[in-house]
């Protein structure tokens, strides 16, 4: 069942609306806990490209690690990579919004200063590289793919840097998140969805002005977007979108901020909400 909690006051009925393009986070989202692909939400899915509705993958990913899931539901649609920080569509970039190089540099050294053993990932454009990794501090990247690069940072940190990423057990990432949050706060936005991890991006880097940018290569209005997550990472995009769907495993706030609540990833909320409110006829039609 279907749940509204909280719906923003200057939004219309969320059920009396027809959406054209449909943004789904990942992880969270679409897949379930251990990361497969339901096969009620892979069906909604397909019903709802089939209905000529513009489906677009919106993950902290990088293109080569959403590559999978796009071309298993058979999506050939812009996404929204890094959180906002790049869309990419079959090889091609767009909307790059990348760290300045001497920014990244700083943060780095900062970090390095309060944990020298810090693991420093650096995302640039769809390529990994980093001066070492640690197995037992994954992320979604490092399960399915190797580091592209391995050595010096400096010989890296050359050209814009579309990702930094931190990590470290987490008692000891604690302070390192603190001075980077104090010492950086608007040069950059820090994202913090697992506690061994530190996203670090421009600070206009937002999935809502990603998908804003989507819209408008697609000529929809945002009235007619639907957007779903669960992740305070989401909560601009749910925001920003005409209807904003938070999944039942949602973070607090992310479920407050919402115009529709869905069951959990596990329990295929996408596909309850693609066929409430993405193929349902609406209201009076």
């Amino acid at each position: 069942m279907i749940t509204t909690e909280s719906p923003r006051s200057d939004c219309t009925d969320a059920t009396a609306r027809s959406v054209d393009l449909l943004a789904l986070d990942v992880d969270g989202t679409l897949l379930r806990t251990d990361k497969t692909l339901g096969r009620p939400v892979f069906d909604a899915v397909r019903r709802a490209v089939e209905h000529d509705v513009q489906v677009v993958l919106a993950s902290a990913r990088p293109p080569r690690s959403l590559k999978p899931v796009a071309e298993r539901l058979g999506l050939d649609t812009w996404q929204i990579n890094y959180n906002g920080a790049l869309l990419s569509r079959g090889g091609r970039n767009a909307c790059h919004r990348p760290l300045p190089p001497a920014l990244a540099r700083r943060v780095i050294r900062t970090a390095r200063r309060i944990d020298p053993d810090v693991v420093v990932s650096l995302e640039i454009l769809d390529k990994w590289y980093t001066d070492h990794f640690d197995d037992s501090l994954p992320t979604e990247t490092s399960i399915q793919f190797s580091p592209d690069f391995v050595g010096p940072l400096e010989a890296f940190l050359r050209v814009p840097v579309t990702k930094l990423m931190l990590l470290a057990p987490p008692e000891r990432l604690g302070p390192v998140r603190d001075v980077i949050h104090g010492r950086y706060a608007g040069e950059i936005r820090m994202m913090v969805c697992d506690d061994h991890l530190i996203q670090i991006v421009r600070p206009d880097v937002d999935k809502s002005v990603a998908l804003a940018d989507v819209a408008r290569r697609y000529g929809v209005d945002r009235a007619r977007v639907m957007a779903v997550g669960d992740a305070p990472n989401d909560l601009g995009m749910l925001q920003w979108a005409g209807i904003g769907v938070a999944m039942g495993n949602a973070w607090p706030t992310v479920r407050e901020a919402a115009d529709v609540v869905v069951p959990s990833n596990d329990e295929h909320g996408v596909a309850d909400a693609i066929d409430s409110h993405v193929l349902a006829a609406p209201a009076g039609a």
